[in-house]
């Protein structure tokens, strides 16, 4: 069963967070803070601690976090930490919306990293991924043209993918599919880092669809379901 702590008590929206003696703390802005299970990526069905941060600069077409866009409210990066701590759980994944829009957010994957936690980052690929410590996991989506998002996809990130980090392409078409198929090819991903992912675009193609293209094609990538949208319906937030 997943776990949700509200993100409450941090101090007023809009207002600096402040420590003892009234200290300005560094903070982040945050829509929620859940534990549940990893849905995606090679992490998937392992019980994680979701951080969302609020915010984000691209309107993907099938975007399903549309409520990250806005307000959120202010905590103390030390207040996020302790959260996490709270839940017992050793995988974080840092999201959004587009986690690295708040400057703050690497400083919050090197607090969680110091901790001991194993940090995973799902960022969109269009905001240079080289600012986040070389620990985190980066699980870049890069944005395939039906998102309407295509153009912003900051190309200079493949040079920056390490080992680790993995790339997903959210399907909605036989066009996306084609496309994700060629970067693929044309970057050498399957190389280049641990794992590509190919993920249907809920609600929009048929996932035997692009199952049946990839093993007609010797794709080398990883096909994916959302998970959490197989255990919980569509829309439920928290999970």
């Amino acid at each position: 069963m997943m776990s949700s702590i509200p993100v409450h008590n941090s101090g007023a929206a809009g207002s600096p967070a402040r420590g003892a003696g009234g200290a300005e703390l560094e903070t982040l802005t945050v829509t929620e803070i859940f534990k549940s299970i990893q849905g995606e990526s090679t992490w998937a069905g392992l019980p994680c601690i979701f951080v969302r941060l609020t915010g984000c600069h691209l309107r993907c077409i099938w975007c399903d976090t549309a409520y990250a866009y806005y307000d959120g409210e202010k905590m103390a990066i030390e207040a996020i930490v302790a959260r996490c701590e709270s839940f017992n759980c050793p995988l974080v994944e840092i999201t959004g919306g587009e986690p690295l829009l708040q400057d703050r957010s690497p400083l919050l994957a090197q607090m969680l990293i110091d901790k001991g936690f194993t940090v995973l980052c799902e960022t969109s690929g269009a905001l240079p991924i080289d600012r986040l410590p070389a620990e985190v996991i980066k699980i870049m989506d890069l944005k395939c043209p039906d998102s309407g998002e295509c153009e912003r996809n900051d190309w200079d990130n493949i040079a920056r993918l390490g080992e680790r980090d993995e790339v997903k392409f959210v399907i909605a078409s036989r066009r996306d599919y084609e496309w994700s198929r060629d970067v693929v090819d044309q970057h050498a991903l399957d190389e280049r880092c641990a794992a590509v992912l190919f993920s249907p675009a809920f609600g929009a193609i048929e996932p035997r669809d692009i199952a049946e293209w990839m093993l007609a094609d010797g794709v080398n990538a990883r096909f994916q379901l959302q998970m959490h949208r197989l255990i919980w319906p569509p829309g439920t937030r928290g999970v």
